[in-house]
């Protein structure tokens, strides 16, 4: 059982903030996804890759990790650019 860690990302639609210092730990699939013969929908019996685990710090995740012996990969947090503009740079 393998699992993935990283931090949870701003929401695109929205300007704030909220919930970005979270980080997750998601389970990867153990099984290929395939179309159910009767409506198409992509599906598979793997339960685990619907577990989704919030923390408060990235130690937390990995001491989860750890207590309960999933091999886990950290994705890092990509640096944060700021663009600085001005409403004038709209206009050249």
């Amino acid at each position: 059982m393998t699992a993935r860690i990283y931090q949870r990302p701003k929401n695109a639609m929205q300007s704030g903030k909220a919930r970005t210092s979270e980080w997750l730990l998601e389970f990867e699939r153990s099984e290929a996804q395939r179309p159910d013969p009767l409506m198409g929908w992509a599906g598979s019996g793997d339960t685990q890759a619907q577990v989704t685990l919030s923390f408060g710090s990235l130690d937390e995740a990995k001491a989860y990790a750890d207590r309960y012996g999933i091999a886990v990969h950290v994705i890092p947090t990509p640096p944060k650019r700021l663009k600085l503009q001005s409403y004038a740079d709209n206009f050249r």
